[in-house]
């Protein structure tokens, strides 16, 4: 078998900055940051089809939707349908008056150009210039040194001024992206950044945005956590910059960069809905606002009806969202072990709408993002009795006595385990209604009248039997006393007698059915058994019951 390359020989980590004196370990998240979108470019360039004017403006409305201001829209100076895109928003009156969009332009004279003819009339706009910063980039791709680069920012920087004061009708918001600056040496991010600062001139009534990208994730969250954190106490202007992070997930860990640059002191996230983007994406911004929800933050995005983003998301992209992705994954909620359905099932049942959620196994309230409890218990051969007798009562009103409920989960996983499949609520259901409520046996009720005078009841019973059909009476102190004695006089196996009896209402209202349990034992029995019984009567459901119980009882004894 081929062995990795020892790591010691191939990769290096990146430098960590000495930072003793850092503050945001100690920091917590109270409020949502800046929002900014960029499924329309970041996440749209790394698609394997790209789409399409259409597609983009039905996933812009829904981004708006869901309560986002920024939203990146294109590369306009890169393709004709981008170019095209931000014409059609800006001429068909798309944009609500509260939303800016975005665009991005490379640090060429052309392409800045071209993205300016794009934006032409808009209300509101940022305008998104980046250049690589990183040695190999430098090095490798452009074949510059750190003057060259720090030139072309600062060049490019003062183009887009001087295009910007041409169109005054539009305000304009100016980005800047040292590219790579995850792998570029602070020192020179934070020069870069700065000239390109003195290049612009913000002020604390129209700052600019100093976006800092992860571009390739490689370094442990902490890491861009100090680095944020230098960046911010050494920016000049601090007060008239708003500092954006943008984290990609190449080692899987973008959504904890971005909460720790947070508290590092980032203003603003730039991200995909469920981490679209480019080799592994970019951070994913459902779950980081879904995150801050479950931390008591409201993080001023709409996921209420988050199946609906995810079939929005999906069919514009063509991406699937993974089963088990956080918060919007088809299984995020779904139990299948049987411990955890019975935790799930006792913490439902006492959660109160007054009081912090505290339900076990479950982060966030699956009704706050539209899913519904029925999908969060699922059965199959790894579930216990708890999920099932859960399912059943949720979806049919059917109440399992405790001491059924392990005879009917050991039925349920052998069924389970035979198929190898899912049941659903209706299969359990079938399950059931063959188990305990029509089960064949040799009893039989064929007709039945009942009569009760003060506190005796007398019932009349014909029965198929083992023996054949019989008419039998029995009196009691109640329908089912009376019932048992009718069946004894038939020949019970000696020394049976009533062991046990419930009574549940499936629904509510005038056509509400009862749901009858009546358990009966013998001597040499170690546990007894157990029938069941449905009508709109409940003196009839409790007869019904009986004579499943002793069908049961005589399967045992012959």
């Amino acid at each position: 078998m081929p062995m990795l390359t020892q790591p010691a020989q191939k990769y290096i980590p990146c430098p960590v900055l000495a930072l003793p004196d850092r503050t945001w370990p100690n920091r917590q998240i109270t409020r949502p940051p800046i929002w900014m979108s960029t499924d329309l470019r970041d996440g749209n360039q790394a698609l394997f089809e790209p789409m399409n004017g259409e597609t983009k403006l039905r996933l812009f409305k829904t981004l708006i939707a869901i309560g986002f201001k920024e939203i990146e829209v294109a590369f306009p100076a890169a393709s004709r349908t981008d170019f095209d895109f931000v014409r059609t928003l800006i001429e068909g009156g798309h944009i609500p008056d509260d939303v800016t969009i975005e665009v991005i332009t490379q640090a060429r004279e052309d392409l800045i150009r071209e993205t300016f003819e794009a934006l032409r009339g808009a209300p509101r706009a940022i305008v998104h210039l980046y250049n690589a910063t990183a040695p190999a980039w430098r090095r490798t791709v452009f074949g510059m040194g750190r003057a060259e680069v720090t030139q072309l920012a600062v060049r490019s920087t003062r183009l887009i001024h001087e295009l910007a004061s041409q169109q005054p009708h539009t305000r304009w918001t100016f980005q800047y992206s040292p590219e790579t600056f995850s792998t570029t040496e602070p020192e020179f991010a934070l020069s870069v950044c700065s000239a390109v600062i003195e290049a612009w001139g913000p002020s604390v009534a129209q700052p600019m945005i100093i976006n800092l990208p992860a571009t390739v994730e490689a370094s442990t969250p902490n890491v861009y956590a100090d680095q944020i954190e230098w960046m911010g106490w050494h920016l000049p202007q601090r007060e008239a910059v708003i500092l954006s992070v943008h984290p990609h997930n190449d080692r899987g860990t973008a959504v904890a960069a971005a909460e720790l640059a947070m508290m590092a002191g980032a203003d603003r996230v730039e991200g995909c809905l469920f981490g679209n983007g480019e080799r592994t994406g970019n951070v994913d911004l459902v779950t980081l606002a879904l995150n801050l929800y479950s931390q008591g933050v409201h993080p001023g995005l709409d996921f209420s009806d988050l199946q609906s983003v995810v079939t929005t998301a999906t069919e514009c992209t063509g991406l699937p969202v993974h089963a088990r992705h956080p918060y919007a994954g088809e299984l995020v909620f779904t139990a299948f072990s049987g411990s955890h359905q019975d935790a799930i099932r006792k913490g439902l049942a006492v959660q109160s709408p007054h009081e912090p959620w505290a339900v076990p196994y479950l982060p966030i309230d699956p009704a706050d993002v539209g899913c519904h409890y029925e999908a969060v218990i699922r059965v199959n051969s790894q579930s216990g009795k708890g999920g099932i007798a859960y399912l059943l009562e949720t979806a049919y009103g059917v109440v399992i006595p405790r001491a059924v409920q392990v005879a009917f989960s050991a039925l349920v996983q052998k069924v389970a385990d035979e198929s190898g499949r899912e049941l659903t609520p209706g299969a359990l259901w079938a399950l059931f209604q063959a188990e305990y409520l029509h089960s064949p046996g040799p009893w039989q009720v064929l007709g039945h009248e009942l009569r009760q005078d003060g506190d005796t009841a007398e019932v009349s019973l014909r029965m198929q039997t083992p023996h054949g059909v019989v008419d039998t009476l029995g009196r009691g102190n109640g329908p089912l006393d009376a019932t048992w004695h009718a069946l004894a006089s038939l020949g019970l196996p000696p020394g049976s007698s009533l062991a046990g009896y419930e009574e549940h209402a499936m629904q509510s209202g005038a056509d509400a059915e009862a749901l009858a349990w009546v358990s009966v034992t013998a001597p040499d029995m170690a546990l007894p058994v157990h029938g069941a019984g449905r009508h709109p009567n409940l003196a009839i459901a409790s007869v019904l019951a009986l004579v499943q119980a002793v069908n049961r009882l005589w399967a045992q004894h012959g």
